[in-house]
């Protein structure tokens, strides 16, 4: 072989052993990243992906230098995780996704009418989903909130609660457990979909399609722009993850 060949082929190795660790909740979106390793393979990129079932550990492990990015998250969350743990990781330039519509479950009534008064409801226990939560039930009418845009709102800052609703916050990932003994839980649909819940079939109640709660990908600040993280990124826009996300979760 010619000194070029050789040299050649030393570099193809190497950028084939590119390792890109990225954190992410167990449905979708570590079977979307698993659906691109392939894609990424052939790109010189060793997508390796690591499941956790919270939404604390995704971001801390990339904060800690453990992984190299997280996708699992909106941006309302990393706003409030990134504010309580003074963090610097960043959403990826055009990093978004997709969005998953929140929405509200019930074992106990089959529709929002028939929820009765002193109720209990679940909702997350984390920041920005809470207020997500709480400003879904006041699209429904089940309560006012003092600000109704504030996505940060908890249960004290409703202003009117009509049928005497009583609020129980949860760890996002425990809600669809607590279904059994709740009237009305608000599940985030990677929870809602891991519970074999279809969201479009099963929810009572869900978010219209202008949520501004897209999911993206994330990273430390210093790594944003990082080839490999980029070359993910690309992945998930491409027509393939499109029809794979349409094909595999009917709209939910």
């Amino acid at each position: 072989l010619s000194a070029f060949a050789i040299a050649t082929l030393a570099f193809s190795a190497q950028a084939a052993d590119v390792v890109l660790k990225v954190a992410a909740s167990a449905v979708p979106h570590a079977e979307i990243l698993n659906f691109v390793k392939p894609q990424l393979k052939a790109q010189g990129v060793d997508l390796q992906v690591r499941e956790f079932s919270d939404y604390i550990q995704p971001n801390a492990a990339v904060e800690d230098k453990q992984l190299d990015a997280n996708f699992f998250q909106h941006q309302p969350y990393l706003d409030s995780y990134n504010k309580d743990r003074k963090s610097s990781i960043v959403a990826v330039p055009d990093g978004k996704v997709h969005v998953e519509p929140f929405g509200g479950y019930s074992k106990k009534i089959k529709a929002v009418s028939a929820l009765k008064d002193g109720a209990t409801v679940a909702i997350p226990n984390d920041p920005s989903n809470a207020g997500r939560a709480l400003i879904l039930l006041q699209k429904q009418g089940l309560i006012e909130l003092k600000d109704p845009k504030n996505i940060t709102a908890t249960p004290v800052d409703i202003v009117k609660n009509p049928k005497k609703l009583k609020f129980r916050e949860l760890e996002a990932a425990l809600l669809p457990r607590a279904l059994d003994d709740v009237d009305l839980a608000l599940i985030n649909t990677n929870y809602a979909i891991e519970a074999k819940l279809n969201p479009t079939k099963d929810a009572l109640f869900i978010e219209s399609a202008d949520s501004p709660y897209a999911n993206f990908t994330a990273a430390r600040q210093d790594r944003a722009n990082d080839p490999s993280i980029q070359k993910l990124v690309k992945a998930l826009h491409s027509p393939e993850v499109k029809k794979f996300i349409q094909d595999k979760y009917q709209g939910a």
